[in-house]
């Protein structure tokens, strides 16, 4: 663990405030779940709680039976990371974070079909210097709150998807939220 020279009092209702700095620094926003973990040396870890990244082996083995049935890459993040990804995206995009474009995405609640030379194109990962040509993202809504996205991509630059992709990934999406509410 890294120090931080910050110490602060629990008040009168049992509450700590998390300094704005490191809720910057760790994207934690206001609502973002917290889970809380406790060790044997007296430690209290907290840690950003995903419900998606809870369903990481189900969202990986939905994810290869999608790209095995388009024979598209296909990965599922939450509003952080990405968890699951097949194809070349799994090396490179894997554990590395969503970009912030992605994030401002996902709260519009809507489907996205988009090529690199259209306005509504989005980065998916600031991490990853690889150029999509082609892209259908569609985020998970589960009790009316955003968990997530499936996306298809393309690295061919031929390749132009349509409203039967962005489908497909509503499609995912939906089903992963209806996994999720029956968890």
């Amino acid at each position: 663990m890294k120090a931080t020279g910050i110490v602060r009092r629990i008040d009168d209702l049992g509450r700590v405030v998390i300094p704005k700095e490191i809720r910057r620094t760790m994207r934690i926003r206001v609502t973002d779940p917290l889970e809380i973990f406790t060790n044997e040396m007296g430690e209290i870890v907290l840690h950003k709680y995903s419900p998606i990244g809870e369903m990481e082996h189900f969202a990986k083995e939905y994810a290869e039976s999608l790209a095995q049935t388009t024979g598209q890459m296909v990965c599922i993040c939450d509003k952080e990371r990405f968890i699951a990804a097949t194809g070349n995206a799994k090396r490179l995009l894997i554990g590395k974070n969503i970009s912030e474009q992605l994030e401002h995405f996902l709260e519009d609640r809507m489907p996205l079909c988009a090529h690199p030379t259209e306005a509504d194109y989005i980065l998916v990962s600031n991490e990853s210097d690889m150029v999509y040509y082609a892209q259908a993202i569609c985020p998970i809504i589960c009790a009316g709150d955003v968990l997530g996205a499936v996306l298809m991509l393309a690295k061919d630059t031929k390749t132009k998807y349509s409203e039967a992709q962005k489908m497909l990934v509503s499609v995912a999406a939906d089903f992963l939220a209806k996994q999720m509410e029956n968890e």
